[in-house]
């Protein structure tokens, strides 16, 4: 019989985009399947019944998330409701952990087949969610070895399927081409900044990174400054702070977007953690990251979260391959002086080109075909596909 019906429920627009993926790799295998739930504009194209819009998870923050909490909790038992009524062969809840985890617990408890896709950081803070994770799932399905290899030793079933920025991303580049595309020099050292996409990470961090990039310029007249702008509010902010440094006239290129051009056209890349620094690995740049936080969030993270590391190069390498500046350390002083040893020292930064370039070959796993395997695993009763990368046995536990 194959599958027939498959529920499906995404939060926002990376969700879109991963479902749509996933989508597409069980269509070309059933292709009589149905799909219901939650999909943005390309799940819909692939021809997800959304119940409900996008956007209608899409809420950040404490006080936003309490203020819709009602209208949330009624979507929540409308998609309970719908999903019974409908008996798919399973569930898949796509990120939106503190949604779609609620759901799928109750969905699991009625007796169906529950995966979730994308794992929530519990690797990283409130470690103790992860008995909810198992009694919510059947099987996590996740980006990173080292994710898979926290749910394996807590014995919730998993499968590591690889990142598909990995699989998105080129295997190799070529920065002759990408500075050319951006109107940069082809001449000299190029440094990347990204002080981050969301408005207080340019408040806390943008002006530190450009008095940094400004002590390297006046050191360095052949080094040049590419600034990418997430959104155009933050090329106004950007712009703002730039009119302030008088000495970087003439040495930086701000453009629009384009992050991964930017990196790529670069030698160095400066940002704030995040996906970016994921990006910038699998741009095999070397990079350094800095991050500052409000007092009070960092004097409750210090506290809360359980991790070394905060870049995901280095949690993904599990030892300290790129430089990490918390709060106070993150100094212009101190970052130019990380920089200006980095820029100084060619056989490291190439070194680091190529451990990020084989680290980009293993999370290269072709995403959506492992997740649908994983997926027609949990529905045919099968045991879920080896997926724990070679390393994985010899992670230590993170927090541990």
């Amino acid at each position: 019989m194959g599958m027939q019906r498959i529920y499906v429920v995404a939060g926002e627009l990376s969700g879109d985009i991963l479902g749509a993926g996933l989508v597409r790799e069980l269509k070309a295998r059933h292709p009589g399947v149905e799909f219901r739930g939650i999909g943005g504009p390309r799940m819909i194209a692939e021809g997800v019944d959304s119940r409900f819009p996008l956007e209608t998870l899409s809420v950040m923050g404490l006080v936003e998330v309490i203020k819709h909490l009602p209208r949330l909790v009624g979507v929540r038992r409308a998609l309970r409701r719908d999903a019974l009524e409908w008996q798919p062969d399973i569930m898949i809840g796509i990120d939106a952990p503190d949604f779609n985890l609620g759901l799928e617990r109750q969905l699991r408890d009625a007796g169906l087949t529950t995966a979730h896709y994308v794992s929530p950081s519990v690797w990283a803070w409130r470690q103790g969610r992860v008995k909810g994770i198992a009694r919510a799932v059947d099987a996590m399905l996740t980006f990173l070895p080292f994710e898979a290899a926290f749910y394996a030793r807590h014995r919730v079933p998993v499968a590591y399927v690889g990142h598909p920025l990995a699989d998105e991303m080129p295997l190799s580049n070529d920065r002759l081409a990408a500075r050319e595309s951006l109107g940069l020099p082809a001449q000299g050292a190029m440094l990347a900044v990204l002080p981050g996409s969301r408005s207080n990470e340019v408040r806390f961090l943008g002006a530190t990174f450009l008095e940094a990039a400004e002590r390297l310029c006046a050191e360095r007249p052949e080094l040049n400054v590419v600034i990418p702008a997430a959104t155009p509010a933050r090329r106004e902010e950007l712009e703002a702070l730039l009119a302030e440094r008088e000495a970087l006239r003439g040495r930086v290129t701000l453009v629009d977007g384009r992050s991964r051009d930017a990196m790529v056209a670069s030698d160095f890349v400066l940002l704030t953690s995040g996906t970016a620094a994921l990006e910038a690995m699998l741009c095999h740049r070397a990079m350094l990251v800095a991050y500052r936080m409000a007092p009070m969030t960092h004097f409750l993270a210090k506290r809360l979260v359980k991790t070394e590391w905060i870049s995901l190069p280095n949690l993904i390498a599990r030892e300290s391959l790129v430089p990490e500046l918390i709060q106070e350390a993150a100094s212009a002083d101190a970052i130019a002086a990380r920089l200006a040893g980095f820029l100084d020292d060619d056989e490291t930064r190439q070194a680091l080109e190529k451990r990020f370039a084989a680290m980009h070959a293993e999370l290269r796993r072709d995403a959506s075909r492992r997740a649908c395997d994983a997926i027609e695993a949990l529905v045919e009763g099968r045991a879920l596909p080896a997926s724990v990368a070679p390393e994985g046995d010899r992670m230590e536990e993170i927090g541990s």
